[in-house]
């Protein structure tokens, strides 16, 4: 059948197949354009099938010759209905590493149970012994305990209602945002969801297994941002979550001390993704970014970014970090010049200005590629079997 975006808020319902195994080729292709580094070699990716979790699988595989483990939580096709994007991304992902000769398998599950655990530690002890790094880079909306339990998370401040500018994609708009406050319940259900409990979870299991290397590292994902998106983001429920994150990283390292395992928050740029597009605020802010960092010549996606941080931010052992212990991806979005100017836009921009001053037509390019959509070479009027 022919396949079509169909775009209902901010998530596209449908995947296109071929255009989601070029969009993983093309990124192969960058990374493989940039050679080969020392590096990991045994790499467990959990959340591996879009965004930054895919793009560090593919790092890891073609930058650094890595075997690598995958854990996603995605659906197939059935009848009519396209599978999800990470589905088919990760096919292609499979498909291609395995014809290069490098080791590639997935596990497809809730990466919050025990069982998916259980599955991963197995599969490690089986083929490749023991891990040496580990990506934890899960992003999802809720997370069932083993008694059944389940928590979601939300997008809401803390302490108080935020008013700020937002923007209508689908009509180009510039409106308004508001965002009430979250309940305790509701902060303590995001730190739930996107905190750092499950990764501690993970490398507590992986160690106790046996299955966890010396000396290996572990890496989350998080996101700091400029105070504009503070109220929504770094100080709302999902900050919350993220500083939660941001001490684990901390008690990971100090509680797997005598096997020289070290845990790292890498602090990266501001991208679209399924998870940033959903958060108010966000998208308006991302549209005026990458207009300034595009003309620029700073501007990164998930594949640039990656690649920079397995080449130049880890190391071989040390990781190059700030103060607080952090890698910091975002060091060319927070560069003083470029948020100069987007606040400078910021404060100009309206409904009349936004195409001068925002880059909508770039967000909305982003978009459509995470679900396979507006990739060049690809011929999107022919039959493709989902």
């Amino acid at each position: 059948m022919v396949v079509e975006p169909k775009v209902r808020d901010f998530i596209c319902t449908t995947a296109h197949p071929i255009g989601c195994r070029e969009n993983v080729k093309q990124q192969i292709a960058y990374t493989k354009k940039l050679g080969t580094v020392d590096g990991p070699k045994k790499v467990l990716v959990i959340g591996s099938s879009t965004g930054y979790g895919l793009a560090s699988r593919i790092t890891a595989a073609y930058g650094c010759q890595a075997a690598t483990l995958g854990v996603m939580f995605e659906r197939a096709a059935s009848g009519k209905r396209t599978a999800t994007a990470g589905w088919y991304n990760n096919l292609a992902f499979e498909q291609q590493a395995q014809q290069d000769g490098l080791y590639a398998k997935t596990i497809n599950g809730d990466a919050f149970s025990q069982e998916v655990k259980d599955q991963i530690i197995q599969i490690i002890r089986q083929d490749l012994g023991q891990v040496d790094m580990v990506v934890y880079s899960l992003a999802a909306p809720r997370r069932t305990m083993a008694d059944g339990t389940v928590y979601r998370s939300v997008l809401k401040t803390v302490g108080e209602e935020f008013k700020n500018k937002n923007l209508d994609l689908k009509n180009r708009q510039v409106t308004e945002a508001c965002i009430p406050p979250a309940s305790e319940e509701e902060i303590e259900a995001t730190v739930k969801v996107m905190g750092g409990e499950d990764w501690m979870d993970w490398m507590k299991a992986l160690a106790e297994a046996g299955v966890l290397a010396s000396n290996s590292i572990t890496v989350a994902y998080s996101y700091i941002g400029p105070a504009l998106t503070h109220p929504i983001y770094y100080n709302g429920t999902i900050g919350m979550a993220k500083k939660h994150l941001y001490q684990t990283s901390i008690d990971i390292t100090e509680q797997l001390r005598d096997l020289g395992v070290k845990a790292y928050i890498s602090v990266n740029k501001a991208l679209v993704t399924q998870a940033s597009a959903a958060i108010p605020v966000v998208p308006l802010y991302i549209t005026i970014l990458y207009k300034v960092m595009k003309e620029k010549g700073l501007h990164e996606g998930c594949i640039e970014q990656m690649n920079r941080l397995f080449r130049e931010k880890l190391g071989k052992g040390n990781a190059v970090v700030d103060s607080d212990n952090q890698i910091r991806l975002d060091d060319y979005e927070m560069k003083p010049e470029i948020q100069q100017e987007v606040m400078k836009y910021w404060d100009e921009i309206s409904s009349e200005t936004i195409d001068q001053m925002a880059d909508v037509d770039g967000y909305w390019e982003d978009f459509y590629h995470m679900f396979g959509f507006q990739i060049d070479g690809v011929d999107y009027t022919q039959d493709v079997e989902l």
